[in-house]
């Protein structure tokens, strides 16, 4: 199974339409990563939250980080890192058009709005049920993609147990 890095042309076109992706912020200090659903148009990701800590997080330091993954098998994936900058969409005249844009992007997936607006239960914390769009601005990309070489005899499920028997026979001596 070899492991190609992407370049950044080919990762950005890997983007899927609206992916389950990982973000990843910082508030004082302190990371937090958080599943979320985004889609791409052009050099940005859109998405939509209610607020919450991942909205304090990103208001309190823009720069974030997200990951998104494309998985087939473990013999068959692809990988992006995304570093971008949030912008928040305020509900006003000016960003009346970019908001309709998230929310066309965004509604191409059944229940878009899911996990965002779901109340949660067994917390003391309570939601602000006022919709927030966001953007977040593709500063880099980078990816990489694991792909079956059909001509590799380590392409057979046998021949990676084999490989595998033999390093861990060696982990063992030593």
């Amino acid at each position: 199974m070899p492991i190609r890095e992407m370049t950044e042309g080919e990762s950005r076109s890997t983007i899927p339409q609206v992916a389950l992706c990982r973000l990843a912020c910082t508030h004082a200090g302190q990371p937090y990563v958080v599943p979320v659903f985004l889609a791409p148009h052009q050099s940005d990701l859109y998405g939509f939250s209610l607020a919450g800590r991942k909205i304090e997080c990103m208001r309190a330091n823009p720069l974030v980080c997200v990951d998104i993954d494309d998985v087939k098998s473990a013999s068959e994936w692809t990988t992006l890192i995304v570093f971008g900058t949030y912008e928040e969409l305020p509900d006003t005249r000016e960003y009346e058009a970019t908001r309709r844009l998230a929310h066309g992007l965004l509604q191409k997936r059944a229940m878009w709005w899911e996990p965002a607006s779901v109340e949660v239960t067994n917390t003391k914390q309570t939601k602000m049920h006022l919709p927030i769009f966001y953007r977040i601005r593709i500063n880099q990309i980078t990816g990489h993609r694991a792909a079956l070489d059909p001509t590799s005899a380590s392409a057979t499920p046998s021949a990676q147990l084999g490989f595998l028997k033999r390093v861990l026979r060696r982990t063992r001596s030593t």
